[in-house]
């Protein structure tokens, strides 16, 4: 039922949303940007990634990669701060409740199915590779005129079986990745991991923080390989954040949970580096989860008519 008042919803206000929303398309430019990853590691809070400022979970992100390119101290989810509803910011550029068990598709269409749609893109050229089945639903929309067209490629969960085949480990996904990224070469794909939230919901702070430093690890493994693919390397932006935070101590039950409007579950990190932004630069403008598709519309040079997110012209050069 609540689908289905959701359908009609958007079928209400869809004429409203083609004359007042949509932005003049980008016109074609001079970024060197040709491929676009985005790696999600689900849940840390800020406390232990960039703001602890030993950044002892993250020393692969302090060291080595940070001089490359751009970290924001002041990004945020001020959307719905579970799983679902984060990662559908990041690929539709809206904030929604959402289903966060994966039954529910977004309102909206994604950047695959925009950026599918502008170029007539093969379908494996687009990738969604995730730790958690449940985010196979993140590949298409309820919007009748984009429901089941220009989707990405999927894999997800167990055996890459999607939604409602729980969660594998970081390790199959990174594996996954590695392969994908080498046999396909997306021009444009999501790579999610499921820890620390995974363990830090068991309530193990030892697994929490051990989770962080393993996604710390296997994002610099994917950096490293992108740099040294003769088809990425100087052509590839990659954006590093998290779908949301976690409770601060002493809201709720702290660490082990989520979803609240505390600075713990809003405050996340982020990372930006690629070859048309700028290198060893920490920005302090607030942004947020939607100005992640926005940007990537502006280096691939296409259009995103719902889209509310801005585009961060900070982070170029």
């Amino acid at each position: 039922m609540q689908k289905f008042k959701r359908f009609l919803l958007f079928c209400f206000v869809f004429p409203f949303l083609v004359t007042s929303c949509a932005k003049d398309e980008t016109e074609t430019g001079s970024y060197q940007t040709e491929y676009v990853i985005i790696i999600v590691i689900d849940g840390p809070r800020y406390s232990e990634t960039w703001g602890d400022n030993m950044h002892q979970y993250i020393p692969n992100l302090a060291n080595e990669l940070a001089p490359t390119g751009v970290i924001n101290t002041h990004f945020y989810n001020n959307g719905t701060t579970f799983t679902i509803p984060g990662h559908a910011a990041i690929t539709t550029g809206r904030y929604e409740s959402i289903d966060n068990s994966g039954l529910e598709l977004p309102l909206y269409p994604s950047i695959f199915q925009y950026w599918r749609s502008k170029f007539n893109k093969d379908p494996n050229k687009s990738w969604i590779i995730a730790s958690k089945g449940k985010l196979e639903v993140l590949s298409d929309c309820i919007n009748p005129d984009w429901n089941g067209k220009y989707n990405p490629l999927t894999n997800c969960g167990i055996h890459a079986l999607g939604s409602g085949s729980g969660y594998r480990h970081d390790s199959i996904t990174y594996k996954k990745a590695r392969s994908i990224l080498s046999s396909y070469h997306p021009e444009l794909a999501i790579i999610t991991f499921r820890e620390p939230d995974f363990s830090a919901h068991a309530n193990n702070w030892l697994n929490y923080t051990l989770g962080i430093q393993l996604t710390d690890y296997y994002i610099y493994q994917l950096i490293s390989f992108i740099e040294s693919d003769p088809i990425y390397a100087g052509k590839t932006t990659v954006f590093v954040t998290n779908d949301h935070g976690r409770h601060l101590d002493g809201v709720s039950s702290g660490f082990i949970s989520h979803g609240d409007e505390c600075d713990g579950c809003r405050h996340i990190n982020f990372f930006a580096y690629g070859p048309d932004f700028k290198q060893d630069k920490i920005v302090s403008l607030q942004r947020e989860l939607i100005d992640i598709p926005a940007t990537i519309a502006e280096l691939l040079y296409f259009h995103m008519p719902y889209g509310d997110g801005e585009v961060m012209h900070e982070l170029f050069k």
